[in-house]
């Protein structure tokens, strides 16, 4: 077996010894430090810390929206660090899907043409049925024909996750989905990102601050200091607020 082949098949991302450091000399700031970690496919995975931690770092480094210092990371079996920047924009567009805590959504579009229009950037047909299923578990039909304005922040958030999930990703980044939505709305988007990994068989990452929305997750990643410290499985919202505490978070 390969060196690069270490980690099981049944990874959908894996980050091998990556740090980052921005500046230098005295200047110099550890955002990550030798971190290695593999994300299962078909899971839900939660990214936890104090601020400061790393965990947005982390997310950026495994979507390929920023670039190691040192380490590499693979989506799937492609070695995404290695890969040129044009290589790099084609597999976040093909293979990636994204979610923000602002919605980024194109204000002149209507719900439907934001939900499709990566795909169609991509120059490729969407596949209806896949995207009406989405639509369906989204509770989106009645809002399709809506512009980003006529809808409430949650029915935005939603039009973006059924954005991300359109074009079929290996792997859904989310960073944190739920932070601009009131408690109504972020339980509605948790309950999909669970239900698209329970019923979709998608995989999905998210670094999250809130113990109750970790508590969806199958499993919580915690960061301190640019380390992974330690991880918990079938997390409750309780379990990860006591170990956020002793964080310091």
């Amino acid at each position: 077996m390969s060196a690069t082949t270490i980690a099981p098949t049944t990874s959908a991302a894996r980050a091998e010894g990556v740090s980052k450091f921005y500046g230098s000399g005295d200047a110099t700031v550890t955002a990550l430090k030798d971190v290695h970690v593999a994300l299962q496919a078909g899971q839900f995975t939660a990214i936890m810390g104090p601020s400061g931690s790393g965990k947005s770092t982390l997310l950026h480094m495994l979507a390929g929206l920023d670039r190691p210092t040192s380490g590499e990371v693979f989506l799937g079996d492609t070695r995404i660090s290695s890969l040129n920047d044009k290589a790099l924009t084609l597999l976040r567009r093909d293979q990636i899907g994204f979610i923000f805590q602002s919605f980024n959504l194109l204000p002149t579009m209507t719900a439907a043409e934001n939900i499709v229009l990566p795909i169609r950037i991509a120059g490729r047909k969407p596949d209806d049925a896949w995207v009406q299923s989405i639509v369906d578990k989204l509770g989106l039909a009645d809002r399709l024909s809506h512009r980003p304005t006529e809808l409430s922040g949650g029915q935005q958030q939603r039009v973006a996750a059924a954005r991300a999930l359109a074009s079929r990703p290996q792997i859904v980044f989310a960073d944190e989905p739920t932070g601009a939505l009131d408690s109504a709305a972020g339980t509605e988007l948790l309950t999909f990102l669970r239900t698209a990994v329970q019923e979709l068989g998608q995989t999905v990452v998210m670094v999250t601050h809130d113990p109750t929305a970790a508590s969806y997750a199958d499993r919580v990643l915690f960061l301190a200091d640019g380390h992974v410290v330690d991880e918990m499985f079938e997390p409750t919202a309780d379990a990860v607020l006591d170990f956020m505490k002793h964080l310091g978070a």
